[in-house]
């Protein structure tokens, strides 16, 4: 890519990322320094991401690993392609007021990003487009050989059972909501899948909520059953579903699970799906219980630097399962912080992100400075 072609990528990415961000429900957490972290984060991934890019793409091209992104259990997912491409961007914006890009490798940087995220994310996808947004806020991840198992399978709840899904749908997403620091980078929703009899399904995917590598985990993990669950909800045909690249799902109506006509619980773990019995979920949701205690007793003990450090090892390693799925993680240095240091203290102290996406005289993201435009 030259500058030009550069620049194109970041308008595209600057405004679906300004009106998606507008959108979103606003969160502090009291838990979590999440506006410093992240900070801290994206720098790390516009210094580093561009040289582990091309590490991955030397044992795997992005196209075979958007490919792989479309079985369930993957975290190749549309979360974290997202993720891939808009962090490095968002660092790059922290650091340009102060003077801290670095114009010699700024546009070859940004290439590599950027095409390594296109050609992995249209393999992903596989409809011709890149970004839900594009495709009117659909995530068509699975593909009919993966929804037909799910519907297969999934059958019509009784009231009890009904009532076990949702326990179990609240707790799982509670808690890994925390377990990923305050991000949705565990759990998300994909879709809409039409069915031929009129109805529509929506995946949930809960991921990696076992022992991983996040080093709280192993204190916490150890005794869960699963790592990878997958909920298949079938829906009645008047429910209307969206989904974005945050995994999250808006239905109309909202209260989709009282338009559930038929529903099933998968194990993903392995890559492969194998139904879990309904008699196993209150069991599940016990576990998982306990598991969200301990954690929350785990982040409370931290001191803020601690918490800052975890939560920016999380963003950070967004790039990992791309990592993960070329066999070369063990050769990359998922170290955080590291090329972030001359920056940290100042921004360690944050508690509250710029508000940009509300202005659009101001670029979401600052373009490159074009030397071929004409004067």
């Amino acid at each position: 890519m030259n500058t030009r072609e550069v620049n194109r990528w970041i308008e595209y990415h600057g405004k679906i990322s300004r009106a998606m961000t507008a959108e979103r429900t606003a969160l502090e957490s009291a838990l979590i320094p999440v506006t410093a972290y992240i900070l801290i984060a994206c720098i790390e991934c516009y210094r580093r991401y561009p040289e582990m890019m091309r590490e991955i793409a030397g044992a795997a091209s992005p196209e075979e690993l958007g490919v792989a992104g479309r079985a369930p259990g993957s975290q190749i997912d549309a979360v974290h392609l997202w993720s891939i491409a808009n962090f490095p961007l968002l660092g790059r914006q922290i650091l340009a007021p102060f003077g801290l890009v670095d114009l010699d490798r700024d546009v070859a940087a940004l290439a590599t990003v950027l095409d390594f995220w296109r050609r992995a994310a249209g393999a992903f996808r596989a409809d011709g487009e890149l970004q839900a947004w594009d495709a009117g806020l659909r995530v068509p991840r699975y593909d009919r050989d993966v929804v037909d198992a799910l519907v297969s399978v999934s059958r019509p709840l009784d009231d009890h059972e009904r009532e076990q899904l949702v326990r179990l749908n609240r707790v799982l997403t509670t808690f890994l909501f925390l377990l990923y620091f305050d991000t949705r980078a565990g759990y998300q929703d994909t879709g809409p899948y039409p069915l031929p009899d009129g109805r529509v399904l929506l995946v949930r995917d809960f991921n990696r909520f076992g022992v991983s590598h996040f080093p709280w985990s192993r204190d916490v993990c150890a005794e869960l059953p699963y790592s990878n669950l997958t909920f298949a909800l079938v829906l009645d045909g008047d429910v209307r579903v969206t989904a974005n690249d945050w995994g999250t799902s808006i239905t109309d109506p909202l209260d989709y699970f009282a338009h559930l006509s038929a529903s099933g619980v998968f194990s993903a773990d392995g890559g492969a799906l194998t139904p879990v019995a309904p008699g196993e979920l209150a069991g599940i949701t016990t576990a998982v219980k306990g598991a969200r205690q301990g954690l929350y007793r785990r982040i409370a003990g931290m001191d803020r630097r601690e918490k800052i450090d975890a939560g920016a090892y999380v963003y950070f390693t967004f790039l990992r399962p791309f990592a993960e799925t070329a066999g070369v993680d063990d050769r990359l240095d998922w170290t955080v912080p590291r090329d972030s240091l001359d920056v940290y203290e100042g921004l360690a102290t944050l508690d509250k992100m710029p508000d940009v996406e509300s202005d659009d005289s101001i670029p979401y993201y600052t373009p490159v400075p074009d030397h071929e435009a004409p004067q």
